[in-house]
């Protein structure tokens, strides 16, 4: 079974989640970021899977109830949606990502899967599961850690695993001023993914265990695993071993996108010839809600006046009016007017753009009504004012932003 982990907020990417989990933000065109945890898990050959929502779930839950709905429980298939219900207790929600799992542990014994993998729901990667479990088992792990290799002076915001030459942890060290090298590797540390294999029975009683003691906080990084690394054995598995690629695809693709820039940049790398993460790989799909909408749509052949889009995602059910889109990725249903322009633009589903707009390097929300003529992405000072612009200066645009300009 797999069971994933969408509680969280994302508060670093600021107005994009004050009405979503981060899990739950768009991504790619037409997916969520959730789809591709849940895509690698399907992907895998993983047909129980149970996801545990918290922070404004609702956007969420209706995009698995939408997307996700065709497990079917004839062919031993389940998928269960699991938001923090006080099923334990009367005043708690979930206290930490152990105890989201603690809290539905009755859920789990009735399928009785042998295997338990645990993954984050908010992070863009493609992994297959099935090489990580063939390890855990081959090697009979108490628990097996899904890990990072990354430039060892980067590893500071990690969870970094140190390792012996066979791959065994040896301690876990959460954020470390100066990280341990891999072995071997003086340059590369190994970081956490977040994403844990545990046979179910072993898993269960260390959540009873952790959840009798007053100190902890309920969490797999915090609590649970360091006791592993210290009184089990904890093994490290390398991203790179299960990484799936396309043929167009060099390095093992793995994105947080959990800040403003990240997820302007991992989506606008999608509009280049050959992008990092390669979406058109029919070996391994990234499904999603697909919602019915008519074709894209291209309008208008005047000098001044051409629909059209040069190294572009343009999604169905969206109108190029006499505008011209460079270096950008429209959503569903996304109207871009005559005389606009937009270059490195994000553009989340249902937004209008009014016409002779210009907007550069922007994340717009979903929804929002740009006011015909607005400029963004020139003037530096002046977009600080009105919207929520990063250091290395792209801008996020939502519609109380757009409805204060005219008060």
């Amino acid at each position: 079974m797999a069971y994933v982990l969408a509680g969280g907020r994302g508060s670093r990417l600021f107005e994009l989640t004050d009405r979503r989990a981060k899990p739950a933000v768009y991504f790619g065109g037409k997916s969520r970021i959730i789809d591709f945890a849940l895509s690698n898990a399907l992907n895998s050959g993983i047909r129980r899977i149970g996801v545990a929502t918290q922070y404004k779930a609702h956007s969420l839950i209706r995009h698995l109830q939408r997307g996700w709905n065709f497990f079917r429980p004839e062919r031993n298939e389940s998928f269960d949606i699991l938001p923090a219900s006080q099923r334990v207790s009367e005043t708690e929600w979930y206290a930490g990502t152990a105890d989201a799992v603690f809290q539905n542990i009755d859920i789990i014994e009735s399928y009785a899967p042998e295997y338990m993998v645990i993954l984050a729901g908010d992070h863009v990667y493609k992994m297959d599961y099935e090489l990580m479990l063939e390890q855990h088992v081959e090697q009979q792990a108490d628990v097996t850690v899904g890990c990072l290799e990354v430039p060892r002076l980067e590893a500071t915001g990690f969870g970094v695993m140190h390792v012996d030459e066979h791959d065994r942890i040896v301690s876990f060290i959460e954020k470390p001023a100066d990280p341990p090298a891999i072995p071997g590797n003086p340059d590369k540390a190994l970081a956490s993914m977040g994403i844990y294999v545990f046979k179910t029975k072993f898993l269960f009683d260390q959540l009873r265990r952790d959840a009798e003691d007053a100190d902890s906080s309920r969490d797999f990084g915090k609590n649970v695993i360091p006791h592993l690394v210290s009184h089990g054995k904890a093994v490290a598995h390398r991203f790179s071993a299960s990484c799936v690629r396309a043929e167009s695809e060099g390095e093992a693709y793995w994105r947080d996108v959990g800040t403003v820039d990240g997820y302007w940049e991992a989506n606008i790398d999608l509009t280049s010839v050959t992008p990092s993460l390669d979406l058109y790989d029919q070996r391994w799909p990234i499904w999603t809600y697909a919602e019915i909408t008519p074709p894209a749509k291209f309008v208008h052949n005047e000098d001044s006046r051409r629909g059209l889009a040069l190294n572009a995602l343009v999604s169905g059910g969206c109108i190029v009016s006499g505008a011209h889109v460079h270096k950008s990725l429209l959503f569903t249903g996304v109207r871009v007017r005559s005389y606009a322009y937009l270059d490195g633009a994000v553009v989340l589903p249902y937004v209008d753009i009014g016409r002779s707009a210009r907007l550069r390097n922007v994340v717009i929300d979903s929804g929002v009504r740009i006011p015909p003529g607005l400029v963004v992405g020139e003037d530096a000072e002046l977009d600080a004012k009105r919207f929520r612009r990063t250091e290395r200066g792209r801008v996020l645009i939502t519609q109380p932003m757009i409805d204060h300009l005219a008060s």
